[in-house]
């Protein structure tokens, strides 16, 4: 069943489905994907989109907890799932224990539109099952290197959305974000990409993009309403 199936197209007037969409956020660690979400939640909220989320660690809760006490979401609607492994097995080759997150989240909250299933932290190989995912983002930063789009990882030009994080520090470790937002462009085709700056900076930026994107591919808030 594919995302077309589990969520009829709508209008912004009608928006609840008996499905929620699902979305993987995955990419190394230290990218910024646990920000990346914390900066997201406030702008999904201003569109009425019911949202929860998913968080993935090794042996620990400690990115559910953080979102958790951030105040911007309702802590019963943030539950962590224990990797127990490298993190790709729960999100690629078995992710049952997150489809089984998902679930429950999804009978718990039936108004949901969408859940937010947060990877932990990985490498540049990390993809997410579509059995667990509608849709899936990959997080890279620019301190990590203006080579990684490329190095062509399978994460990097498979996602549905390219988000180069941390734009604000690009002059810092000698990376230039123009350039490293052009290659990636390049090297991805007709496939997004979105540079982004969500923390720490006087102007946050490409996050309405993201909104807007995930929107209008994924929830389909744009389309009118045939059902």
């Amino acid at each position: 069943m594919n995302i077309q199936d589990r969520i009829p197209a709508r209008s912004p007037a009608s928006r609840k489905s008996e499905f929620a969409a699902r979305i993987g956020i995955g990419g190394p660690v230290g990218s910024g994907k646990t920000a990346l979400i914390e900066a997201l939640i406030p702008l999904f909220h201003q569109r009425g989109v019911e949202l929860a989320v998913i968080t993935n660690d090794l042996v620990t809760k400690e990115d559910a907890r953080r979102v958790q006490a951030s105040g911007l979401i309702d802590p019963e609607r943030v539950v962590a799932v224990e990797a127990g492994a490298c993190p790709h097995t729960v999100i690629r080759e078995d992710p049952t224990l997150n489809i089984a997150a998902a679930d429950d989240l999804a009978a718990k909250f039936p108004e949901l539109d969408l859940i937010l299933i947060e990877s932990g932290g990985d490498n540049l190989a990390s993809t997410f099952s579509l059995d667990l995912v509608d849709w899936w983002m990959f997080v890279i930063d620019v301190a990590q290197g203006d080579d990684i789009p490329r190095k062509r990882g399978p994460g990097t030009l498979q996602c549905d959305l390219l988000v180069i994080n941390k734009l604000d520090l690009a002059p810092h470790v000698q990376v230039d974000a123009t350039s490293i937002l052009a290659e990636a462009s390049a090297i991805r085709g007709e496939k997004a990409t979105i540079g982004c700056v969500c923390r720490g900076a006087a102007e946050r930026k490409g996050l309405e993009e993201i909104v807007d994107l995930i929107c209008d591919q994924v929830l389909f808030f744009g389309a009118e309403n045939t059902a």
